[in-house]
C-alpha cells in the first residue's frame, strides 16, 4: 500500500470526517476500497454526490464554452470592422474544447440544440455588455446551428 491508502477508517462517522478534512485522501481511499472489493466500506453518499457533480460540472463546462463561442460569433457577425486574429482564435479555442467535452462525454450531445437556446441569453448578455450594441438588434433566438458551432471553416458574414 502507498502512504495515500495507509489510512484506512472504518466507520461512516470517521470517513465523513475525512471527507470533510482532506478531499484528497478521501478520494484516493474510496478508489482503493472499490479496487480491493471493499464495496461495504465505501462512503456511498459522498461518492454518488461528487459523481453528480462531475456531471453537472461537464454540463456547465459546455454550456460555458458555448455562450462564448456564440458570443464571438456574433461580435465577428456584428462588429465586421473590429474583427481581430484573437476573436478567432477564441472561436477555435472554444470549439475545439467543446469538441474534446463531446468526445469524452458524448451524453452532453443530448438536446444540445435547446443548450444553445438556453445559453444564447448568456452569450447575447455578454456580447452587449462588450459591444455596447442592443440587444433589440440580435435575434430573438440563436441563429447558429450546431453544426455551425462546430464547424471550424464557419464564421457568420
Amino acid at each position: 500500500m502507498d502512504n495515500q491508502s495507509t489510512i484506512i477508517h472504518n466507520d461512516k462517522a470517521t470517513e465523513q470526517s475525512l471527507y470533510e478534512r482532506d478531499f484528497y485522501q478521501w478520494a484516493i481511499h474510496n478508489v482503493n476500497l472499490i479496487r480491493q472489493g471493499r464495496f461495504t466500506e465505501i462512503d456511498l453518499e459522498n461518492v454518488a454526490e461528487e459523481l453528480e457533480d462531475m456531471g453537472r460540472n461537464n454540463k456547465r463546462e459546455l454550456e460555458s464554452r458555448l455562450a462564448v463561442l456564440i458570443m464571438h460569433l456574433l461580435k465577428w457577425q456584428y462588429q465586421p470592422k473590429r474583427r481581430s486574429r484573437s476573436w478567432d482564435l477564441t472561436i477555435a479555442t472554444q470549439r475545439t474544447e467543446i469538441k474534446r467535452l463531446l468526445k469524452n462525454s458524448p451524453s452532453l450531445k443530448y438536446n444540445i440544440e435547446i443548450v444553445i437556446d438556453e445559453v444564447f441569453e448568456d452569450a447575447t448578455l455578454l456580447f452587449t455588455k462588450e459591444t455596447g450594441i442592443s440587444k433589440k438588434t440580435l435575434p430573438e433566438i440563436c441563429p447558429y446551428t450546431f453544426e455551425q458551432l462546430s464547424d471550424y471553416d464557419f464564421l457568420p458574414e
